[in-house]
């Protein structure tokens, strides 16, 4: 269904307003019930990716840092089996993910008195068997598997729904019998930046001449678009109108 501007702005606000937990997320469900799972999900990931940009830098300073793995250190002496940094992500207000890679980095750094390449934290954070010390690798765990938003497990499942909703619409294109490029094929032409689809004949929807269809696995608000609009789309620009889907799922502001 559509989504107004005004019903957007309702959802962002009561986001505003809660932790960022599946807890939050089924209260969304119960407060919006005319929407799709699908539409609150990517909204609730935007937003709370918005926030957790803003607030970034704080949980960085080298203050910061040294008090979240003193934390972790007291809290798992404690007591080892329970979620010190899952709940200390969460009091925080702050991805359990990203607590989880400030932790793994200062262990890291204490053991082995360097600062440790990212492509080594994001192996660890992939796979936290590699980790030397089992009871953080468990707390990394934890972090990982709790995390809506962010960690390696949410970048495969977004890179798992961008794949399928790409050939999805490619089999929509050829069960309308529309002549296209793909973006496969226009990168093998040594094109750099490309959209998922050009149409060879443009086709009007809805009053509007398409000309290439760019596919995203996450929700169109509008700092999105104008983001994307810098970064890739002035590029694309055909003629004078191109569309975006993001999952099919589409915002009209009214």
């Amino acid at each position: 269904m559509k989504l107004s501007k005004a019903q957007y702005d309702e959802i962002a606000q009561f986001l505003g307003q809660v932790q960022p937990t599946r807890q939050s997320l089924r209260k969304l469900k119960q407060k919006f019930p005319s929407q799709s799972q699908s539409t609150l999900l990517s909204i609730f990931s935007q937003e709370y990716q918005k926030q957790v940009k803003r607030t970034h830098a704080k949980h960085h300073t080298a203050e910061a840092v040294e008090t979240y793995y003193q934390r972790y250190l007291n809290g798992v002496m404690k007591n080892a089996a329970a979620p010190v940094l899952l709940e200390l992500a969460n009091e925080v207000n702050f991805a359990p993910s990203l607590m989880a890679r400030i932790v793994l980095e200062r262990f890291l750094q204490e053991q082995e008195q360097a600062i440790p390449s990212k492509t080594l934290i994001n192996s660890m954070l992939r796979d936290p068997s590699q980790i030397p010390d089992g009871v953080l690798a468990n707390q990394v765990y934890q972090c990982t598997v709790n995390d809506c938003c962010y960690g390696p497990l949410v970048d495969c499942i977004k890179h798992a729904i961008g794949h399928e909703h790409e050939v999805l619409l490619r089999e929509m294109l050829l069960e309308k019998n529309l002549s296209f490029i793909a973006e496969d094929q226009l990168r093998a032409k040594g094109y750099d930046k490309t959209p998922d689809f050009i149409l060879e004949v443009p086709v009007a929807v809805e009053g509007h001449i398409i000309h290439w269809i760019e596919s995203k696995a996450s929700f169109g608000d509008e700092s999105s678009h104008q983001a994307y609009l810098q970064d890739q789309f002035w590029s694309y620009w055909n003629r004078k109108v191109a569309v975006r889907l993001k999952m099919f799922l589409f915002l009209f502001f009214s």
